[in-house]
């Protein structure tokens, strides 16, 4: 697996990033947001911190740069997944390849600390704690578009004591086909011994056993 680690101005957690994904065994660089191609990444992660300074508003900048054309057509094409993480998500939500938007949390106030949440996989749910760290972490969408992801299972990750007033306790999504995951919690901050956590890797393990199981099929159909 080979993974492209985003860098906008006010990026922070992009050292942390490569390196949980380094020791999760994946090859992994940074990219420049100038970049215009990444066919030959197997994952992108946007990861956390302050793109733009949060100018305006968390991710309105940054969704402007030369690289979000290239990750739109990443997409598109199926070539590999998405990882955005608290601003990468934000990002994402902002360009609109995850539906809703991430605003101020409803006390207006930073917020900093570990946090409860439910991991619902397809066939199980588990109990994970992962840091936060987010001053707009509350997610709002139209009723409509919070139907549709329960319908459709879009909703991977979700508050166990809601912090930010997250509409439906959300804290991490899907996009439609799955190739696309955004969450405001940090798994990097939880991957290693040292942290006091290694719950991050089960994010780091949902997206390896996806993209195994599409490059799976992708064989099979080719015999």
């Amino acid at each position: 697996m080979r993974a492209a680690v985003i860098v906008f101005p006010g990026t922070n957690c992009d050292r942390d990033t490569k390196m949980a994904c380094e020791a999760y065994g994946w090859e992994a660089e940074f990219v420049w947001h100038f970049e215009n191609a990444l066919d030959e990444y197997d994952i992108v992660f946007l990861p956390g911190g302050f793109s733009y300074g949060d100018y305006i508003r968390s991710g309105r900048l940054a969704k402007f740069s030369p690289v979000m054309e290239a990750i739109k057509q990443y997409v598109d094409s199926e070539r590999g997944f998405v990882v955005g993480i608290c601003n990468g998500f934000q990002i994402l939500c902002e360009t609109g390849l995850l539906p809703g938007i991430l605003t101020d949390n409803w006390n207006t106030r930073f917020i900093c600390k570990n946090a409860p949440l439910n991991l619902h996989d397809t066939d199980s749910e588990k109990k994970i704690v992962l840091p936060i760290a987010h001053g707009e972490g509350r997610y709002v969408a139209e009723e409509d578009v919070i139907k549709k992801l329960k319908e459709e299972n879009m909703i991977f990750l979700t508050y166990t004591c809601n912090p930010n007033g997250s509409m439906e306790d959300i804290a991490g999504l899907y996009d439609r086909k799955k190739r696309v995951m955004g969450m405001m919690p940090h798994p990097e901050r939880a991957f290693f011994e040292e942290t006091g956590s290694t719950d991050g890797r089960e994010i780091f393990k949902i997206v390896e056993e996806a993209l195994s199981y599409r490059r799976d099929n992708t064989q099979s159909v080719g015999k």
